[in-house]
């Protein structure tokens, strides 16, 4: 098997801001596994909070390039990672984009759905539309330019309550907020009474993920459910988060790939905790990966495609915020480029 990759730089819609930066221009390498006659593709991005570079992405997956190719190409993904996984321990992100690659792969080469091996159910949660943190009048008109039954708002910024008042001024639909870990406990207990009475489903990481006393108050104080993402990285991370949290966010590029969030579900399935699994404005190579997860949570946040002002590959769509999955095998998948 051979293992590349490419770099693309992907505009966005909209300038995409939460409490730490902003994104005109998403950075992202596609990671390709190929035999000469089939191809499965994953997806990493770059992330400034998360030290994910392009200098760093590419030395990772060149780092591994032969071990990859010396390994047989009937590998279960589970062992698959377990090879690769212990040569990136400084860059899950890398990790994420080649364990997807593999899967993809894997399932492309017996001819199945990605999902077909770990879920045998098509029942699917609708996934949110986010809209990042802006003045209110441009997070109205972006709400206004897509009608979505499911909005995750981003806050953090001193006006939070303004905004979800506001915005609830101009749609029924269900919002969900996410802090970014903004937020005191105080805020983040008073804020949630206000919220719920405007159709507020949850909140996302109100704390930063150091202040694990405040989240104990949190959890028991607050009127909604509170969901780990910062808290929540890794499967290590899942049991920590049963007293602080109802629920964890699952990132794949922070988790290292399907491999492990597959483990990360059951682990928190076992402590009673709500699933949810997000993206970081991924395009269709890894929307489509994320999605095939889809029948195994809770809750689901794929809009990373839809944020984009241009896409580089076909893949999963999404209709009213419901799931269509492409059709063909692995993650469904196609590069329109590479």
């Amino acid at each position: 098997m051979n293992l590349d990759f490419r770099l693309f730089e992907m505009p966005l819609k909209h300038p995409f801001t939460i409490s730490r930066y902003t994104v005109n221009v998403q950075k992202t390498i596609v990671a390709r596994i190929s035999d000469g006659e089939i191809s499965g593709y994953g997806e990493a991005t770059v992330n400034p909070y998360y030290h994910s570079t392009v200098e760093k992405l590419s030395a990772s997956v060149q780092k591994v390039t032969p071990i990859v190719a010396a390994l047989p190409e009937d590998l279960h993904p589970a062992a698959f990672w377990d090879v690769i996984a212990p040569r990136l321990q400084d860059d899950y992100f890398a990790l994420c984009a080649i364990d997807i690659a593999y899967w993809d792969y894997f399932a492309r080469k017996q001819r199945r759905t990605l999902r077909s091996f770990f879920t045998g159910t098509e029942q699917r949660p609708m996934t949110s539309y986010t809209i990042g943190i802006d003045d209110i009048e441009t997070m109205k008109a972006k709400i206004l330019e897509m009608p979505w039954p499911i909005y995750k708002i981003k806050l953090g910024r001193g006006n939070d309550m303004a905004i979800v008042e506001t915005l609830r001024k101009i749609t029924d639909s269900l919002f969900r907020v996410d802090a970014n870990a903004a937020w005191t406990a105080a805020q983040a207990i008073g804020y949630s009474r206000i919220l719920k009475d405007l159709n507020v489903e949850f909140i996302e990481q109100p704390l930063p993920a150091a202040d694990t006393d405040g989240m104990k108050r949190v959890k028991e104080a607050s009127v909604l459910p509170v969901i780990a993402d910062e808290s929540c990285q890794r499967l290590e991370d899942v049991a920590a988060c049963k007293p602080l949290f109802h629920g964890i966010n699952i990132k794949l590029m922070k988790c290292g790939g399907i491999t492990p969030a597959l483990k990360m579900i059951g682990e928190a399935r076992s402590a009673d905790l709500s699933i949810m699994a997000g993206c970081m404005t991924e395009s269709s190579v890894g929307i489509s990966a994320l999605s095939q997860l889809a029948p195994l949570l809770d809750y689901l946040d794929a809009d990373g495609a839809l944020l984009l002002a241009g896409d580089i590959a076909d893949g999963v769509t999404f209709r009213e915020g419901k799931i269509r999955w492409a059709e063909g095998c692995g993650s469904g998948a196609e590069m329109h480029r590479f």
